[in-house]
């Protein structure tokens, strides 16, 4: 039985619509009460939130299902989900919530479940929690909200833990941060100052509605015109609720989660930390890293999109680290997620002991062309079920013969299926792309 509600990355929807209306959010409430009491006798449930204007209100309905299961919340606030992740495994909660729809614009919201092992949850426990949840809507519920009030001093754990990973201070570094009007914008100015950095911030004066516009992790046209003004050592950009980082070089760079992979992994190979020497990445990651890995004596493993997918593989194989293109990177030494600020802070800590900069840290590696290009769909038909796009797809495969990859997926939280094509010819990625994006159209449009 496959999950309904949950994706690959928690529940996710249009706030104050189904999945995320008042109702739901208090029947998940009820329903992750329910299964915390069989967990344990007197279990806490940690909940913590995003800027966007309809975070409060869901808190307070997931609460309230909490509170009508017997089970007690505390409540972080603004706190980023890789924070919601470290306090829930490292206090006594028996589970973490975070309230947020990540990258996803304002009018978007999403629900996170984290247990105690700070780990999301499993496939099979969201299939639980799924049904305990249909079951109480169908027997009906009222949507009462709890009354919630910040507990304050839990988002400084997350900031003094962030703070003791670091074996150097950042006191020659100019940065400039740029936190998506998100979940970052109090903590990470604040953090990086106290490691010793000059900050410079962007996007961090969030009013409800301004996460991820025009700014942060997936905007970096900001950020990167403000480094190159100031001259700064760097860029740091974050998504709404910062477990993903992208970084800017001096000269303009873009530094994505391919080149921090590279970055970090290469450090760690020549220090003897890079356990098998391996990293684990997704099938979005580029040949060029790829390639330049092996050059260093590096394997990459490639998983299914999805930072749970990338941590499942790397928990099987004892890898230090893993994660996605987009900014997702995963330090098993440190965290049970991806973590912005924590990505930030290592690839910052290299920069700072090695005297080099992201532009030199990066000069080897050669991305091959790469074309992601999204088209909105009505359904997720299962692709084996269009045969014309498997055509498309072979007749591509075809035409690279063996020099460039064709990756077509739906998205885990948007209506969305994306067609990826990489190859050493420039000119015939982008028409590739378009050709099968074409036949899904055709296929899958938005109401047809």
């Amino acid at each position: 039985m496959s999950r309904q509600l949950f994706g690959t990355d928690g529940i996710r929807g249009v706030a104050g619509e189904y999945p995320l209306d008042a109702v739901t959010a208090h029947a998940l409430g009820l329903a992750l009460g329910r299964w915390a009491k069989g967990v344990t006798h007197k279990p806490e449930v940690l909940i913590g939130m995003d800027t966007r204007e309809s975070g409060p209100w869901l808190a307070a309905q997931v609460a309230g299902g909490l509170r009508e299961a017997g089970v007690t919340s505390r409540f972080a606030g603004l706190i980023t989900t890789p924070g919601v992740a470290y306090l829930t495994r490292t206090r006594d909660f028996v589970a973490g919530v975070m309230i947020s729809a990540s990258h996803n614009p304002y009018r978007d919201n999403g629900i996170k479940v984290f247990d105690h092992s700070g780990f999301k949850l499993p496939d099979d426990r969201e299939l639980v929690l799924e049904k305990m949840l249909f079951e109480i809507l169908e027997a009906g519920v009222a949507a009462e909200p709890a009354q919630l009030t910040v507990d304050a001093g839990l988002d400084a754990a997350y900031v003094d833990f962030l703070v003791s990973t670091m074996s150097c201070r950042l006191n020659s570094l100019n940065i400039v941060l740029d936190c998506a009007n998100g979940a970052a914008s109090e903590i990470a100015p604040k953090l990086f100052e106290r490691l010793g950095a000059k900050v410079a911030s962007i996007g961090c004066s969030p009013d409800g509605r301004n996460i991820n516009l025009d700014c942060g992790a997936l905007h970096l046209e900001q950020l990167r015109q403000k480094v190159v003004a100031e001259n700064a050592d760097l860029g740091v950009a974050f998504d709404g609720d910062a477990d993903r980082c992208m970084l800017v070089s001096r000269s303009g760079k873009i530094i994505d989660g391919d080149a921090v992979m590279l970055i970090v992994g290469s450090a760690l190979q020549e220090a003897g930390k890079l356990p098998g020497s391996v990293i684990v990445s997704t099938v979005m990651s580029n040949l060029g890293l790829e390639r330049l890995l092996r050059e260093r004596g590096i394997e990459m493993i490639r998983t299914q999109v999805g930072d749970k997918y990338v941590l499942e593989e790397m928990l099987r194989r004892k890898a230090a680290l893993g994660g996605e293109q987009s900014g997702h990177v995963i330090f098993t030494e440190h965290a049970t997620t991806g973590d912005g600020i924590l990505t930030a802070l290592r690839v910052l800590e290299i920069v700072s002991k090695s005297g080099r900069s992201l532009d030199e840290l990066t000069e080897e590696l050669k991305n091959y062309p790469q074309i992601l290009v999204n088209v909105r769909v009505a359904r997720k038909k299962p692709l084996t079920e269009l045969p014309m796009v498997q055509e498309e797809i072979r007749k591509a495969e075809a035409e690279f013969a063996g020099k460039g990859r064709v990756l077509v997926r739906f998205s885990g939280t948007e209506s969305l299926a994306r067609v990826m094509v990489e190859g050493e010819d420039l000119e015939r990625v982008p028409a590739v792309a378009n050709r099968i994006a074409d036949v899904l159209r055709a296929e899958l449009a938005a109401g047809a």
